[in-house]
């Protein structure tokens, strides 16, 4: 496995005449994080389980009338809906009509308050979780809650500011590089393996996970 250094030195190298920094993404810190209101987190991550396999600009156009049909995604709200209040958005033009994104909302509501319960509040939940096992909540959000495997619930917690990596074909293509894995990463073992590798990329950089999971995927292709 190269070095953090090498990997930057690499990315630079073929990126020459580019600002490489200005490329990278930013997470919240933990402080910023923990002061996003429940109902916008709520909201983020059912909009992402609706961008899955469309495209991200109907799903965002549409998103005013989800905002309207869930009670502004007020979690305590959402999951009292009973299933003939799910079965009615069915009806409801404005919105996707996909009957299991629609049961999702009011799953993942039960993890956010149950999550809120744990912690104070679901967004002080995920920015005490400690990055150096940001695979653990991945299988906490898709073992708890509903259309969340797969990169679905990375690519939320990217949404909303924290810190992760992400496993794109490119990112998993520079880890096999790396001989990191061999496959896509997908059994514990795998994926523990991955998050080691990370952890000792960043314990090298003091970078945040987006930003070396970013420049993994730079080095692909060249």
């Amino acid at each position: 496995m190269k070095s953090f250094q090498w990997i930057y030195e690499h990315v630079c190298a073929h990126h020459a005449g580019e600002d490489v920094e200005a490329m990278l993404p930013q997470p919240k810190s933990a402080d910023e994080l923990s002061r996003v209101g429940d109902d916008r987190l709520l909201s983020d991550m059912s909009r992402r389980v609706f961008r899955a396999g469309l495209k991200h600009s109907l799903v965002d156009a549409k998103w005013p009338a989800f905002e309207e049909a869930f009670f502004g995604f007020g979690p305590h709200r959402v999951v009292l809906m009973s299933d003939e209040q799910l079965e009615a958005l069915m009806q409801n033009e404005r919105l996707i009509r996909h009957f299991g994104k629609l049961k999702s909302v009011r799953a993942n509501a039960l993890l956010v308050t149950e999550c809120a319960a744990e912690a104070g509040s679901f967004a002080r939940f995920l920015a005490d979780w400690p990055g150096e096992d940001i695979v653990g909540l991945w299988a906490l959000l898709k073992k708890r809650g509903s259309q969340l495997g797969g990169n679905s619930g990375p690519y939320f917690l990217r949404m909303v500011g924290k810190d992760t990596f992400i496993l794109t074909d490119d990112v998993v293509a520079a880890l096999k590089a790396q001989g990191v894995v061999d496959k896509k990463p997908t059994a514990q073992r795998d994926l523990k393996r991955v998050q080691e590798s990370f952890n000792q990329w960043q314990q090298e950089s003091g970078r945040p996970l987006c930003q070396i999971s970013r420049l993994l995927s730079m080095t692909v292709g060249w």
